[in-house]
């Protein structure tokens, strides 16, 4: 009975509106345009410098400013409008181009003359190495013909596709079995204050806040992040004061701790991201990070890190690491994780809980006025799109055998949906079943004799629909109709498209990426490649590198050990983020920012915390959306700067 008064509360904790408003207008559709025109290029240009995006800075930066004209025009944001300019503003800021920048890039790149893979990447995904369009650095060339058509048809489904199986699951579990979705009003009170700092009610602490985060923003990215941008306009070499993505310390304590990838990343927003993330999530981070410091010495010193040698820096320690142990124990921590929610799941299947659920009749009768549509509509939809989608990779990956497509959309694709969907239903986590993609492409390439790669970069049917359901969820809690939700895709999907292309266009034109131009690209994109491409050639005959770096008893203690710290840290009660938290910092990606994340974990515990009581949890947030607010206004100013200044150096007079 217990159980069942939480689920109860959690359900109670922001109750659905009984009226139900679309929110879309021209105020809607000049807020695509004003985020995809002007805050998207900002986004892509810092992504490319230093790692991160505007974030949230670009829907606080919409809002606001829209906020403010309506109080000029003696009008005000009603909650539904400030909701859909959120939504858009998230959907925008994904560029779609970005992936072909990225293809563009992996065509020509070591990691594949390294590897040989080269001649396998197919001509769908980029041009050939020899092409004049990469030689021109322009997407306004016919061998690109084919991938936008392909990028631009895929986007099409998946914007069609939001709407078919996430949608019918949302009926499903919210409507039928009335989960309680405890992360969904945390969403949507999120968008709701938003909506209250439109008004002038009690939101003047909100302005102080984020101001503060703004001018701390613009002051450091002025160091950060335009200096470099702006020296590099007049000098061959830009002035770093601030190195960027970090400082390299791998040869300096390689002595004392070898097969260690040391460093430091001077990025002062990770401080901010370190007060707002879960204090025992950092604090996992760090746990990993230091068994990882000294758990490295000690498997090189015993021959498990045998591709480490001296003078290694970052990018090659980390990736040495990765092929020798830590990609087959991560597999195994990821595959102990995906055990334990499922579990959770069928143990949320109790007597108890489906007393609280409705009847089925309730997926056909939804509540009035929430712009719901035919529930059969929306299996149409997943089918449709999902037929598509095989449709595609039958076409592009014609040696691979189809009915494995077939099995993705159809058999896998709605069971770890659902069970997504319950566990974000229950207990508000995101469940993820690692390698299974991979395993069944090394399946098909073993049993049915495929050779290639193409199948790697094939629009494969596997999704998961549980975050979708969520989504829906908060559009529920906000008054927000379904209906106002689509008109809006309809009007962003286009803008997205033609501000993704031109910008891109613009930034590949300014220098190669990666290049010194780009020095996070620079650095981290390598090693992206070697980690991407290493996987690929396990479809490919022979002894493929994949084979030599996957061992199965790494795979074996990564599951023994995730699960028993699960069942350890259960036993005595502590915070579950903590071992999310481990695995985070058990030696997978470059671990240099977790210094200043701990930095910003501790002042945010022991100092703001005991200052500010309760209410410092609020300010954590919208302090650092103002900080990525002033350095997305910062990265924006510089890309244009740049732009201008670059291309009148081009022009013919």
């Amino acid at each position: 009975m217990r159980e069942d008064r939480e689920l109860q509360q959690y359900r109670d904790l922001l109750k659905p509106p009984s009226r139900f408003e679309e929110g879309f207008g021209w105020r809607t559709v000049i807020g695509a345009v004003f985020i995809g025109f002007l805050m998207m290029p900002g986004s892509m240009y810092l992504q490319l410098v230093i790692g991160t995006g505007i974030g949230p800075a670009a829907r606080w930066v919409t809002i606001i400013l829209f906020a403010e004209i309506a109080k000029r025009s003696y009008t005000e944001l009603k909650q539904q409008e400030v909701f859909l300019l959120y939504y858009m503003a998230g959907a925008a800021l994904a560029s779609p181009f970005t992936g072909l920048l990225w293809n563009q890039y992996l065509v020509q790149s070591d990691a594949a003359k390294m590897l040989g893979l080269t001649d396998f990447i197919p001509a769908w995904v980029a041009p050939s190495a020899d092409s004049e369009a990469l030689a021109a650095r322009t997407f306004l060339h016919r061998d690109w013909l084919i991938p936008i058509l392909l990028l631009v048809g895929s986007q099409v489904i998946q914007r069609v596709d939001h709407f078919g199986l996430g949608y019918a699951l949302y009926r499903l579990t919210s409507d039928v079995e009335k989960l309680p979705f405890p992360m969904a009003p945390v969403g949507a009170l999120g968008t709701m204050a938003l909506a209250e700092s439109t008004e002038d009610k009690e939101s003047g602490w909100k302005w102080r806040v984020f101001s503060i985060g703004g001018m701390i923003g613009l002051a450091f990215g002025a160091v950060y992040v335009f200096l470099p941008a702006a020296s590099s306009l007049f000098l061959t070499e830009p002035i770093r004061v601030i190195p960027i993505p970090w400082v390299e310390l791998t040869g300096h304590t390689e002595e004392i701790l070898p097969a260690v990838a040391t460093g430091i990343q001077l990025d002062l927003g990770l401080v901010f991201v370190g007060m707002v993330l879960p204090f025992w999530a950092v604090m996992g981070g760090l746990a990993g990070f230091v068994i990882t410091v000294i758990a490295n010495p000690m498997l090189y010193e015993h021959g498990i890190l045998k591709r480490w040698h001296p003078g290694m820096e970052t990018v090659e320690t980390v990736f040495a690491n990765n092929f020798d142990f830590y990609m087959s124990f991560g597999i195994g921590i990821g595959a102990a994780i995906a055990l334990v929610g499922v579990w959770h799941v069928v143990k949320s299947f109790s007597e108890a809980q489906r007393k609280q659920r409705g009847s089925l009749s309730e997926l056909f009768s939804p509540p009035p006025g929430r712009g719901d549509f035919n529930f059969w509509i929306a299996i149409a939809i997943y089918v449709a799109s999902t037929l598509a989608y095989v449709g595609l990779c039958v076409w592009l990956v014609p040696g691979f055998p189809w009915i494995f497509f077939v099995a993705y959309g159809f058999l896998y694709t709605p069971l770890v949906s659902y069970i997504t969907a319950r566990m974000e239903g229950v207990a508000g986590q995101f469940v993820s079943l690692p390698m299974v993609r991979e395993a069944s492409f090394i399946a098909g390439a073993k049993f049915f004799g495929y050779q290639g790669i193409e199948v790697w970069y094939a629009p494969i049917p596997i999704h998961n629909y549980g975050e979708a359901v969520v989504g829906f969820r908060e559009i529920e809690l906000t008054g927000t109709s379904i209906r106002g939700v689509i008109k809006s895709e309809i009007v962003v999907f286009p803008v997205v498209m033609a501000a993704s292309l031109l910008f891109s266009q613009f930034i590949w034109r300014l220098a190669p990426i990666p290049s010194a131009a780009y020095p996070y690209a620079q650095e981290i994109w390598h090693l992206r490649a070697l980690n991407t491409l290493l996987m690929q050639t396990s479809t490919l005959e022979g002894n493929s590198l994949f084979f030599q770096a996957l061992s199965g008893w790494y795979v074996l203690a990564g599951t023994a050990f995730g699960a028993g710290a699960y069942a350890f840290l259960s036993l005595l009660g502590l915070p579950i983020f903590l071992i999310y938290g481990v695995v985070r910092g058990l030696g997978q990606t470059a671990p240099h920012g977790v210094v200043l994340e701990v930095v910003g974990a501790l002042l945010g515990r022991w100092f703001f915390l005991k200052k500010y009581g309760s209410q410092w949890r609020q300010y954590a947030p919208v302090l650092l959306a103002g900080f990525a607010c002033g350095m997305g206004l910062t990265g924006m100013f510089s890309m244009g700067l740049t732009l201008i200044l670059k291309s009148l150096t081009r022009l013919a007079y």
